[in-house]
């Protein structure tokens, strides 16, 4: 995750992290990334079942029952576990969450039990009742995904009226004052639309926009070829830094991040080197504590039926299962070679990225991406896009 909002137009400085001591549990949500004890970030994937067919889907889900989702009983029991190990966020997932009818129950619990708690949801079911409930349990944020203006979006979306019914969502949640942003897989299809979403960002009043590479997993696995080339990646990104900068300079600052490819946070820097050498440096710092890709360290993924997961994307990949074992056993189990290997990447990853300068900054990028093209788990990630001058050592 980059923050293009804290990194490029300095809405964050090192000391703003430093001053809370970089404990996950003391720092505010906008910050965690920074944090030095990387207690796991957990995306819970609580049913699979969803109303809509999105063509990028990465948990292939469909509008049906799926057997085996842990009870609520079991999902208060994971609950209670996750924050006694200091968890700090649990994202509620799916699918689609609201399509769960203990979600208001479980994310309470989590609460309670002290996490922050976070909908990663299509909007499309949220209406005046649920949002007035997800404001009584203090929901940190909801995010909701849109693949692109109406027509791109309802098209990916495979649903006719789907954005409408998000947009209707999204204002639900703001006009209640909960914290609401926008969820962007970028691909070829629907990568003109950015700067429409910023648009709407600005219009709709909209505090919040994460844009995703897209990772192949699911149904996305089948887009490898409708990802950017290297080339429409760095102006896309170009792109997202010059709109962030705009309204920052209109007095518009809205919170913009990039996520799933790493090499975004190099990339930043290195144009900041040109622009403004002196933020360049603070920006350096601020990487140096993000760390870059966090799957099986900073983030991990319990699936509806217990799996545990590196990250949310890597579901071929299974550590184990809460049912029969606590997450916090599971996490820190390092007799699994894998988990193991995950906690530093730096031996272990290949070609260009064992000889990358900024292997340390961006933690060796997607491992289910690289598996995903080359069937090796610690070949370099297809999706990176520096090139060999810019990755070499100085």
């Amino acid at each position: 995750m980059i923050g293009i909002s804290k990194l490029y137009c300095g809405a964050v400085e090192p000391g703003d992290v430093l001053r809370y001591g970089r404990e996950s549990g003391r720092l505010p949500s906008h910050l965690l990334q920074f944090s030095s004890d990387k207690r796991p970030v957990v995306v819970w994937n609580m049913t699979r079942r969803c109303n809509l067919k999105c063509v990028h889907c990465y948990s292939g889900s469909q509008d049906r029952t799926y057997p085996g989702e842990l009870t609520t009983a079991e999902a208060k029991t994971m609950i209670e576990d996750l924050a006694a190990f200091g968890s700090p966020v649990l994202l509620f997932s799916g699918g689609e969450p609201l399509m769960r009818p203990d979600l208001p129950e479980l994310a309470r619990y989590a609460v309670e039990q002290g996490m922050r708690a976070v909908i990663s949801t299509n909007g499309t079911l949220i209406d005046e009742a649920a949002a007035t409930i997800f404001r009584e349990i203090g929901l940190s944020y909801v995010g909701v995904s849109l693949d692109g203006v109406e027509a791109t979006h309802d098209r990916f979306r495979g649903t006719p009226g789907a954005f409408a019914a998000a947009m209707r969502g999204i204002r639900i949640c703001r006009d209640r004052g909960i914290k609401v942003g926008a969820r962007f897989t970028i691909h070829r299809g629907n990568a003109a639309d950015v700067p429409a979403i910023f648009d709407l960002l600005e219009s709709e009043r909209i505090p919040r926009c994460c844009f995703y590479h897209l990772v192949y997993s699911g149904r996305g696995s089948k887009l490898i070829d409708e990802d950017l080339s290297h080339a429409q990646t760095r102006a896309l990104v170009d792109t997202i830094m010059d709109r962030t900068r705009s309204l920052f300079e209109r007095g518009l600052p809205k919170e913009i991040l990039t996520v799933d490819n790493h090499a975004d946070g190099p990339y930043v820097y290195l144009r900041l080197l040109k622009e403004n050498p002196a933020r360049a440096s603070q920006v350096l710092e601020l990487l140096r504590m993000n760390e870059g890709n966090s799957s099986g360290h900073g983030i991990g993924c319990i699936s509806w039926d217990g799996e545990v997961h590196p990250d949310q994307f890597w579901r071929g990949v299974s550590l184990g299962n809460v049912r029969r074992r606590p997450f916090s056993e599971i996490w820190t189990d390092l007799s699994n070679p894998l988990l193991a290997r995950l906690k530093d990447k730096r031996p272990h990853v290949r070609g260009r990225c064992a000889a990358c300068r900024w292997l340390d900054l961006c933690g060796g990028n997607f491992r289910a991406r690289a598996e995903a093209v080359t069937g090796e788990i610690w070949a370099p990630d297809p999706a990176c896009y520096l090139t060999d001058d810019e990755i070499k050592t100085e």
